[in-house]
């Protein structure tokens, strides 16, 4: 977890987890052959994080901030790959300027979309590669 400040104010907060154990498009992305088995565990844990929650005090938002705070709160993490999904991934480019790319959508099981299906219920995922420049 990494505070964003403003005086003695926290404005913002990014919330970094475990990520799930398996992702079909993390596995395409880093070409892994099987993620679930110890190993693949052990090396996914100690290399990638997922960035779980980003919030910012209302009065901040549209400030041009954001994106900022995330590119700094992952450059403070020890590991080399941060992901995340997003609802909102397909319209708001926050991620890509925080220097994530975008790598796909998750996708329903269900493949029988109907008119009621909300185009926010299928997350995009990004990867953002953490190593140092």
């Amino acid at each position: 977890m990494i505070l964003l400040w403003h005086a003695a104010e926290p404005i913002g907060i990014c919330v970094f987890a475990s990520p799930a154990a398996s992702l079909t498009l993390r596995t395409r992305y880093f070409g892994l052959s099987n993620p679930r088995s110890e190993i693949g565990m052990r090396g996914m844990n100690a290399n990638l994080w997922l960035l779980q929650r980003v919030v910012l005090h209302p009065t901040y938002r549209g400030a041009g901030i954001a994106a900022a705070f995330v590119r700094r709160a992952c450059e403070l993490c020890p590991v080399d790959w941060i992901e995340t999904l997003t609802a909102m991934g397909r319209v708001n480019p926050f991620f890509e300027r925080a220097g994530f790319v975008r790598v796909g959508t998750i996708r329903k099981r269900d493949h029988r979309r109907t008119t009621d299906t909300h185009p926010f219920s299928e997350p995009a995922y990004f990867v953002r590669d953490n190593h140092p420049a």
